[in-house]
């Protein structure tokens, strides 16, 4: 029968702390545009191109980087590379990390449409992120049985992460998005021997300041995070201790801001509880070697002062006896002081001694 494991629960509930409102995302952008035309967007040679009207883009599932909805033009990557995955999903176990620390859940969407609307509720245009960041769980919901983000109506992702291999963002989609006002869009080149030697393997930050982007060399919406550090930590094939110590950083800078921490976070107030309870019990166990060791310490003392007696005893009965006796004797540790007494007074030998240490008598 397969048994059921259970964990030790903590004594008292962890204290509830009041989370503070955050300052929210912004609805809309400064001055919101579609962006240029089709024909001014740089297509890479990478993206296969069809038309595909309205109606029929609403149903396609599959991988496509941007629809123009003037031209019912789509394009999509011919061939999605594991690598190309890998940086998206690995954001998103960092951010995780990030989330336990700060002590309230980051919402990462993945794969999301981005939509900027025309007349008549239809989509003008179309962006696909390769990973879109919710600091405030309050306006992920907003998406929730939804096919995408809308510009104008849903709060903004905090963080749009791209991921550029077979692709180059900065020649089209960078354009879109800084046209729409998205306020953080990270670009990641990973370190892939396959890319051209002149592509330089770095994630880019850019932040927007109400008009265009702007390059940086740490995010806003994850203070202290640098655009080093983030590629090395989407790079890695474990987790660093300096990659550990940046994601514990960032997490404790915006537990700061909400007014939360690790306690808040089921699993680590789990494992702190458990850490303390360990703690506990080998400060225990240390406390009972050392009474141990200090009655074993005591015992020993106790017992050479018994025999020096005895020696001296029987030195003056004229009774000769080795330095070490009768500590070699197994019975003497156990014998009462009134059986080695009467032995030491009436024995005729260190023979003798023992045996009558033996018979107790």
């Amino acid at each position: 029968m397969r048994r059921r494991t259970t964990f030790p629960q903590p004594e008292t509930a962890a204290p509830q702390r009041p989370t503070p409102l955050r300052a929210p995302a912004r609805v809309k952008p400064p001055h919101p545009n579609i962006g240029p035309p089709l024909d001014e967007i740089e297509v890479d040679p990478s993206w296969r191109r069809f038309r595909i009207g309205a109606d029929e883009f609403k149903d396609y599932d599959r991988h496509v980087e941007l629809w123009d909805g003037a031209t019912e033009t789509a394009f999509e990557i011919r061939k999605v590379s594991p690598s190309h995955e890998l940086a998206s999903h690995g954001l998103a176990g960092l951010v995780e990390q990030i989330a336990q620390v700060r002590g309230s859940p980051i919402v990462c969407f993945g794969r999301m449409s981005l939509r900027f609307p025309a007349s008549g509720k239809r989509s003008a245009r179309v962006l696909a992120a390769d990973q879109s960041i919710y600091l405030n769980p309050e306006y992920a919901a907003e998406l929730i049985g939804r096919s995408a983000m809308m510009v104008g109506e849903h709060h903004y992702p905090d963080v749009i992460l791209e991921v550029d291999l077979t692709t180059d963002v900065r020649r089209n989609k960078l354009k879109l998005y800084e046209a729409w006002g998205f306020p953080e869009l990270w670009v990641e080149v990973p370190d892939v021997s396959r890319l051209p030697a002149t592509r330089e393997r770095r994630t880019t930050i850019y932040l927007h300041d109400g008009n265009e982007f702007v390059e940086a060399p740490e995010s806003r919406a994850f203070p202290g995070w640098t655009a080093a550090d983030i590629h090395l930590a989407l790079n890695e094939e474990r987790l660093s201790e300096h990659t550990a110590v940046a994601l514990v950083r960032v997490g404790e800078t915006l537990g700061e801001r909400e007014g939360t921490g690790p306690e808040d976070d089921p699993l680590l107030r789990l494992q702190r509880e458990q850490a303390r309870r360990e703690v506990l019990r080998e400060a225990r166990r240390k406390a009972r070697r050392e009474a141990q060791r200090e009655v074993r310490a005591v015992s020993a003392n106790a017992l050479g002062w018994r025999a020096s007696l005895v020696r001296h005893q029987l030195a003056a009965r004229g009774v000769v006896v080795a330095d070490d006796f009768p500590l070699d004797l197994p019975e003497f540790a156990s014998a009462t002081p009134e059986v080695v007494a009467a032995a030491a007074a009436e024995c005729m030998d260190a023979a003798d001694f023992a045996a009558r240490l033996k018979r107790g008598k």
